[in-house]
């Protein structure tokens, strides 16, 4: 069910009133009562702000990603980043280059061996025992 159909749903609820017949609810019905109200009420309230936010996700701009970015290495790309390692070329500097994200150029110098894997299995906490 769509979560405008449901705040519909409820907002007829809070209004005293069947969502499927139409009918006023008889005034001993628990959703006539102020709490039961209140509390649809909040959660039609909830439920709106659930529908907005993706929108307000959608319009956040977001950080421009590097040409590269999610593309796989090329043998050239892995030779051009041994030869800037091996030169002591801040890592910074060699993904700008080479269109990278810095921590894109650290994993690819770990997977080439040229360096350590971080302690504790890096940005993201995971270990290879925790994986296999």
């Amino acid at each position: 069910m769509e979560l405008q159909i449901a705040r519909q749903i409820i907002d007829t609820l809070a209004q005293g009133i069947h969502p499927v017949t139409g009918e006023a609810m008889p005034e001993d019905s628990p959703y006539n009562a102020p709490p039961v109200i209140r509390a649809l009420h909040a959660v039609s309230r909830a439920l709106e702000d659930a529908a907005a936010a993706p929108a307000a996700e959608a319009a956040k701009p977001r950080r421009a990603q590097p040409p590269n970015a999610g593309k796989a290495w090329s043998a050239q790309e892995d030779a051009a980043l041994e030869t800037a390692f091996e030169a002591g070329i801040a890592l910074k500097q060699v993904a700008q280059e080479l269109g990278r994200t810095a921590f894109a150029v650290e994993q690819r110098l770990v997977r080439l061996g040229k360096i350590a894997a971080p302690a504790g299995g890096g940005r993201f906490r995971t270990s290879s025992a925790a994986m296999g």
